[in-house]
């Protein structure tokens, strides 16, 4: 089956972790392997609801989830989490469904990717899978003061496209960002749909 872009569409956005590429199971290794540190545990369900957030907030999250305060900082568990996702980083594939339509809009249509992951992280996942040649504009956790569901991300993008936000397709697999989507007046494609879940 194939996928395509809604008709009299003018830019698209796309969203990295588990949209463009198949990152999140190691995403979850990761944080899991941090909390288990701890002597935390963490389920898949809690991080699919997180889906979209920077890796701060989600720290916050499960330290206040399994009751971690005092005991530990945000940045004790972030700095764990993302060692274990640099190990294993290399290890990300593209999803083929989406990258298919980065390849046959690209320099047709504007383009941006608009993430709640860090800067340094984004960027080295799109080395690492061959994307990053696609994407002039890319807007991350650190160049936002509101995250997802907040539309700044989004809008953000839509601002460096130069296009109207009503005109722009977002392509997300989390809840936060398709709400984010809708609230900046876009066109929304859950790719869930189209992929089955690995995580």
């Amino acid at each position: 089956m194939s996928f395509d872009i809604t008709p009299d569409v003018k830019g698209l956005i796309f969203d990295l972790d588990g949209t463009l590429v198949d990152s999140m199971p190691y995403h979850f290794a990761g944080w899991q392997k941090a909390c288990e540190k701890f002597g935390a545990h963490l389920e898949p369900s809690f991080l699919r609801l997180h889906t979209g957030s920077p890796g701060w907030t989600i720290a916050e999250e499960i330290i206040r989830t399994c009751r971690l305060d005092g005991n530990i900082s945000i940045d004790d568990i972030l700095k764990i989490k993302i060692e274990e996702f640099h190990k294993v980083q290399h290890l990300i594939k593209p999803i083929d469904q989406v990258v298919d339509i980065v390849k046959k809009y690209h320099g047709i249509l504007p383009m941006a990717i608009g993430t709640g992951g860090h800067r340094e992280t984004v960027e080295r996942t799109l080395q690492l899978t061959g994307l990053r040649k696609y994407f002039e504009i890319i807007v991350t956790a650190n160049d936002v003061s509101n995250h997802k569901p907040h539309p700044e991300t989004f809008l953000k993008c839509a601002e460096l496209m130069k296009v109207e936000p009503t005109h722009i397709q977002v392509f997300e697999d989390g809840d936060l960002g398709i709400e984010a989507a809708k609230r900046a007046g876009m066109i929304v494609t859950d790719v869930r749909e189209w992929i089955p879940a690995t995580w």
